[in-house]
Parts: C-alpha cells; sequence; structure tokens
C-alpha cells in the first residue's frame, strides 16, 4: 500500500509541473468518426501523452494534421505506419513535449467517407475548420490549436487557416503554393506536380478502421465512395486559363484554389504563420511569396529536396518552441529572432531580417553565338556580361527525351536537347540568392511552343548542377499586374483573353521567373544557360507533342538580346 501512495503521489507531482518541463514517453491513441457541416463523417485519430497507459488528463494544445496519405495504415509487408508517431514532421517529439496531435484523413481518402470535389477547394478548407474546432472543444484540449503539414499536407493547413478558425493560433506550412495556378500550370504549362495517377481504391483499403469499427465494415462503405472523387492530373490539364471552368467543378476552380484570394481573412484572423522550403524542390519560390505576403511570418529553407527535414538545424526544436510560444504562452524568444533562416550552399546556415532574394541585385547576362545540334561541347554558345553581334540560334523541339522518375522533384541537365550558353571560369565566387529572370526574345515556326529554361553549373571537370529552371509557353506571355506581393517577379495573366498565339517566324519577348536559388557558385565555375522545348517531367508529353515538332530560334546581340537576370547578393 505504502508503494502504492508513493506511485500515485509521484503521478500528481507530475501532472503539477509546468508543461514545458514535462516529458511524457508514451502515447494514448484513439480515433473515431467526426462529423462536419454536411454531415460526412471523416476519420480522426487522436494521440495524448501518457505515462504508460495513463493518458495525460490535463487539458493540452493540440497540433492538428490532415492527410490525404492516410493517418494509419498497413503497409505492403504488413507493418502498421502512423503518421503521428514518424518524426518526420516532428509529430511524436510534439507529443512527448506535452502536446495532443490529431492526425484526420480528408475527405474521399483513407478511412474517411465523402469524395473529393477537385483539390484543396473551399469544402476541404471548411472540413478543416470544422475539425479544428471540434478539436478545440474536446476535454483534452486547451482550446488552441495549431496545424503543420508539407506538400499537400502544407495545403490542408493553409488552406484551413484561410477559413480562420477561431481556436487555430498557428500554422507551419511546408512546400505549398500561394497561387497554385502560377505553380501547377506555371507560363500556361503542367508539370510533375499534382499530375501523377490516382491511387487505387486498394490504398484506401489498406487503412486502420477507426476503433468502433473493428471488422472494417464502415472502412469499405466509406472506401466505396471514394471511387467518385476528382481525377487530379485531369482537373488540371482540363483547365488551360486561370478562368477555365472546371467539367469536373462547374467553376473557374483555379480561383477557388488560389490561396492569395483569401490573404485578408487570414490577416485578419491574427493566425501566426511560419513557412518552410528546401532548395532543391520547386514549391520554394511559392513559399518565399507566402512568407512575403504574410507580414509577421518566419521562414526556412533548407538544403534538401521536397519535404525532406533540413541536416545540420534542429527542426523538430525548433517547431516545438514555435508552437510553445503561440499554443502554451512561453516566451521563447522566437519573435525576437530575425525572420529568416536558410542555408545557403557553399557558406553554410545564416539569419536575415529579410526573405532570401529581397536584397540581391540583379546582374543581366547576355548569350552570344551558339549552335543547334545533339553533338555539341559544353561551350558552343557563350553567356557574357554585355551584348554581341546582332544573330539568331535555332533548335528543333526535342521530344526524345529520357524519361523522368516517378517522383522527379528537380530538373536534369538538358544541354543535349536544345541550346547551350556558357560564360568563362568564373574569376570570383558568386553568391546566388532569389529568382533568376529569363527574359528571351524568340520566334518559332508554330503559333504555339513550350519554352524551358535551365540554370545551370559546370565545374572544373565537367560535372553538371542544375541550380534552377523555368517555363513559358509562347502564347501565354502576356504580362500583367500580380493580384499579390510578387518581389518583382514577372506575373503572367493566363486568362483566356490574353492567350495569344505567336504568327510564325514573328518574334517576341518571353520573360519568367525560375525556381529559387541559394548557392555559392566557386571561382573556376562556369555557368550555363539552356533553352529547351520539352522536359521530361512533363507527365503529358506524348500527348501534347506537336508533329512535326516546333522549331524555335532565340535572337541575340543589339536591341534583341535575350539574357539571363541572376540575383547576386553580397
Amino acid at each position: 500500500m505504502r508503494r502504492v501512495r508513493a506511485a500515485l503521489s509521484a503521478l500528481v507531482a507530475l501532472w503539477a509541473m509546468p508543461l514545458a518541463a514535462q516529458i511524457f514517453p508514451d502515447v494514448a491513441r484513439k480515433s473515431l468518426y467526426v462529423s462536419v457541416r454536411d454531415g460526412t463523417r471523416l476519420a480522426v485519430n487522436i494521440y495524448r501523452p501518457a505515462h504508460g497507459s495513463v493518458a495525460s488528463d490535463q487539458r493540452l494544445p493540440v497540433i492538428f494534421a490532415f492527410t490525404p496519405y492516410r493517418a494509419r495504415f498497413r503497409d505492403a509487408q504488413g507493418v502498421v505506419q502512423e503518421t503521428a508517431l514518424n518524426d518526420r514532421l516532428a509529430l511524436r517529439s510534439l507529443i512527448s513535449a506535452g502536446y495532443v496531435v490529431a492526425v484526420a484523413d480528408i475527405r474521399g481518402k483513407g478511412a474517411s467517407f465523402g469524395a473529393r470535389r477537385g483539390f484543396q477547394d473551399r469544402t476541404e478548407a471548411n472540413d478543416g475548420h470544422d475539425l479544428v474546432e471540434w478539436l478545440a472543444r474536446q476535454d483534452f484540449s486547451s482550446g488552441k490549436v495549431g496545424m503543420i503539414g508539407c506538400s499537400y499536407l502544407g495545403g490542408t493547413t493553409f488552406h484551413t487557416a484561410s477559413t480562420a478558425p477561431p481556436s487555430l493560433k498557428a500554422v507551419f506550412i511546408g512546400a505549398s503554393d500561394l497561387d497554385k495556378y502560377g505553380f501547377v500550370r506555371k507560363g500556361g504549362i503542367t508539370a510533375q506536380f499534382n499530375t501523377r495517377p490516382d491511387e487505387p481504391l486498394s490504398d484506401d483499403l489498406a487503412s486502420l478502421p477507426v476503433d468502433d469499427d473493428p471488422e472494417g465494415v464502415a472502412l469499405k462503405t466509406a472506401v466505396a465512395q471514394h471511387a467518385a472523387n476528382t481525377p487530379m492530373a485531369g482537373l488540371w490539364y482540363g483547365m488551360p486559363y486561370r478562368d477555365s471552368i472546371s467539367q469536373f467543378t462547374g467553376n473557374p476552380f483555379w480561383n477557388e484554389v488560389a490561396i492569395y484570394r483569401y490573404l485578408p481573412k487570414i490577416r485578419a484572423s491574427g493566425i501566426a504563420t511560419y513557412f518552410w522550403g528546401n532548395w532543391e524542390d520547386e514549391p520554394t519560390a511559392q513559399v518565399i511569396l507566402g512568407a512575403a505576403n504574410l507580414k509577421g511570418s518566419k521562414f526556412l529553407a533548407g538544403p534538401g529536396s521536397h519535404c525532406v527535414p533540413p541536416p545540420g538545424f534542429d527542426f523538430t526544436g525548433e517547431i516545438r518552441r514555435y508552437f510553445d510560444h503561440y499554443l502554451k504562452g512561453i516566451d521563447t524568444g522566437i519573435t525576437r529572432e530575425p525572420k529568416a533562416r536558410y542555408w545557403i550552399d557553399g557558406q553554410g546556415w545564416v539569419a536575415s531580417d529579410g526573405l532570401p532574394g529581397t536584397a540581391s541585385t540583379r546582374v543581366s547576362w547576355f548569350i552570344a553565338g551558339g549552335t543547334s545540334g545533339t553533338a555539341r561541347s559544353a561551350n558552343d554558345g557563350l553567356l557574357v556580361h554585355r551584348p554581341g553581334p546582332s544573330g539568331q540560334d535555332a533548335f528543333t523541339v526535342d521530344y526524345k527525351i529520357p524519361g523522368a522518375d516517378y517522383f522527379a522533384f528537380w530538373a536534369k541537365p538538358m544541354d543535349q536537347h536544345g541550346l547551350s550558353y556558357t560564360s568563362e571560369p568564373l574569376a570570383q565566387p558568386m553568391k546566388l540568392v532569389g529568382m533568376p529572370i529569363v527574359n528571351l526574345m524568340v520566334s518559332a515556326d508554330t503559333p504555339d511552343a513550350h519554352v524551358w529554361a535551365y540554370l545551370d553549373e559546370v565545374d572544373t571537370a565537367g560535372e553538371v548542377k542544375v541550380l534552377a529552371f523555368g517555363r513559358l509557353a509562347l502564347s501565354h506571355r502576356k504580362l500583367a499586374r500580380p493580384p499579390y506581393k510578387a518581389l518583382g517577379l514577372p506575373y503572367h495573366s493566363g486568362l483566356k483573353a490574353d492567350v495569344m498565339p505567336l504568327p510564325p517566324g514573328q518574334k517576341a519577348r518571353l520573360v519568367f521567373d525560375m525556381t529559387a536559388v541559394s548557392r555559392i557558385v566557386p571561382k573556376g565555375h562556369r555557368l550555363r544557360l539552356t533553352i529547351a522545348g520539352a522536359d521530361p517531367r512533363q507527365r503529358n508529353l506524348k500527348e501534347i507533342m506537336q508533329t512535326p515538332p516546333p522549331r524555335i530560334s532565340v535572337w541575340r546581340g543589339g536591341g534583341e538580346s535575350s539574357r539571363i537576370d541572376l540575383p547576386v547578393s553580397d
């Protein structure tokens, strides 16, 4: 009896400790269906901090993740995988640190009922709103909720914030877009993101049923409804213009999913925002724009690929400090620190009160000379500081390019499939931070064609690294005033009335930005600009290729100079 009293006294003392000082080694989980405003039942998994099998009875802040990738499922080897018990987004560590973590399947995916309408539409945003407020009302909740996610989960986080749930106090958004048309269909061209085939229903059937559905009867009924989901690739391919009406949703769907349209509501809500990206990941330019358009946002960029926690940085600690401040009221000092932390390849981590690129100076490099063909040396054309003699170079679009990996988050060198212009070896290191801008004078023998540009670094041994890339269709070249803070980057209207086929042989100027770069190019390395007409990451290349292939001319010298403007930092 004495031992029991001692154990109980110790437990009482533990529960009385301040939340910041407690470490919970264990987890108590439950799952259930929660009905949202239209009656659709969504599968919600709740993980509470615990000692042994005893969950904390304190009212704790809640971290919510909203996923299409199944919160709990058995993998091909039969092993149970749980989003909340993986620390890629620090969720397991947050449970240990005294947070309740909730992970829900979006409608139409996992164990949830319903069918997905479009992709990250207002229905899904409102579902997120309803779940945030439901979580805030539960007896395990302090009433304060935070959200976290990357890629699709970053999108559900951002879209939920756009509905301004009163209980949502802070969000941590990774690899998500501010302008979905300007990302998914950048320059009028779809590529890579959100154009893959949809997962088969058998994937969702591998989800674990909620606790009250041990035989999986409800799970099977829910998954049957997923057959009515809008196909992702078909949705995006079917809307070539910003004002296209989707055959699946019956409305101008790009407008519905454009987060920038909801910025005033997010600002008015007071929700704290933290944006995260990585430099070898295409959405990072959009992440920078998100941070630029919400005053007070924090920003983080690491050296890796899509949603990979940055090495050499206390990512878990940063997430915890952020939520500790906004959800637990602990003064972690995070609001007094610089706005941005990011990796510069060749230098290391830096802290800055400005976003990457905002303090850079644009330095122009012009193309000079050049030939076409596939059996060329890297020095066929030159990249120089001043325009050279007038002239033109031409290439025929090469559709016979090697296929990309299924998830090809970054481009590969394309110098063997178009025109290349290479600088002399750099006399001094060059620090590039921000988004390069390509400015080309072109003509073609067809009314429309795709133009891709790649900024490469060529080392002294001839090894090539793609630093940035961008794309623009000839017909989508019209520039317009952006509806959000674009940091001086070109914005293309994309409206059907503004799309202009280019008469064969007529010249036109193309101006478009590239993906974000943060790199010190060493002395002795060379810069290379490659211009091509197709990219392996275009999943629908076979459907859109033209016969015969377009022949594209790039003009140089004099008043028709083509160039790349590089963001050079001190």
